[in-house]
């Protein structure tokens, strides 16, 4: 369940939101709630919300500065709370990444796709650290091994040579030939270290190589796909997808 948060000083709207809102059905649950900005603040710091709902003018500390504090802090995102006499205020004042604008009073129907919005944006930026705390652990030798003996020599060979090579035709059956031994051997070997086959190693490797090229905002996504060894662009798509949630395009925007 995703976790909401709601800051508003009128207690009507504030209690209808929280009470008349299908909330259960949107895989939310109302965590607290807030009558001005210095409130909701400590809220956001004590309750680490997924989703705050500001209003932005309120006494004591406005929307606006108290959701640039909060996030300094906290991670959550933001759905704005505003009407018609400081809608035009809130889009120019505001450059805090918020992931909606409501104009108040809040219709279930707008409030849903904006909640919709952001939970599928938060399952992205999760899935991508989820994958990227599993790229760090691979790509460190250190947290990799699981005990030593001489036949992790090869497997420390694979990974040398993987992350030298990346961006070529390289494959399990290529490294055994290389070093005399049978590719189910170190296919088996590769396994009990790394705890991955070695293909599902090599895709994520290639694709965190990918991410960075991405990053940068220099290549396009068919070069990239080139640059880190995927001849083929459809299955770097793919492939790309599965690992980060993401299309590569969609990463870029």
């Amino acid at each position: 369940m995703y976790r909401v948060l709601i800051v508003e000083d009128e207690d009507i709207i504030r209690k209808g939101i929280a009470y008349t809102m299908d909330w259960t059905s949107w895989d939310c649950t109302v965590a607290g709630e807030a009558a001005n900005g210095m409130e909701g603040l400590e809220k956001i710091r004590e309750l680490k919300p997924d989703i705050v709902l500001v209003d932005i003018m309120m006494p004591v500390m406005d929307g606006i500065t108290m959701t640039r504090e909060a996030l300094k802090e906290v991670a959550f995102k933001t759905v704005i709370l505003t009407s018609y006499a400081d809608f035009d205020y809130a889009k120019q004042a505001i450059d805090l990444n918020v992931s909606a604008y409501l104009m108040k009073p809040v219709d279930s129907a707008e409030l849903k796709a904006a909640i919709e919005k952001i939970k599928e944006e938060l399952r992205r930026e999760r899935a991508y650290e989820q994958f990227d705390e599993k790229q760090k652990e691979l790509e460190n030798p250190e947290n990799i091994f699981i005990k030593e003996d001489s036949d992790n020599e090869y497997v420390r060979y694979v990974l040398s040579a993987t992350k030298e090579h990346f961006a070529e035709k390289i494959s399990i059956e290529a490294f055994s030939a290389e070093l005399g031994v049978s590719a189910s051997y170190l296919s088996r070997k590769f396994k009990e270290a790394t705890g991955t086959s070695y293909l599902d190693f090599l895709n994520q490797y290639r694709i965190r190589q990918a991410v960075k090229l991405l990053q940068t905002g220099k290549y396009k996504v068919y070069e990239v796909s080139e640059m880190t060894g995927f001849t083929d662009y459809k299955h770097f798509n793919s492939v790309f997808k599965r690992y980060t949630n993401t299309a590569p395009s969609e990463f870029m925007n």
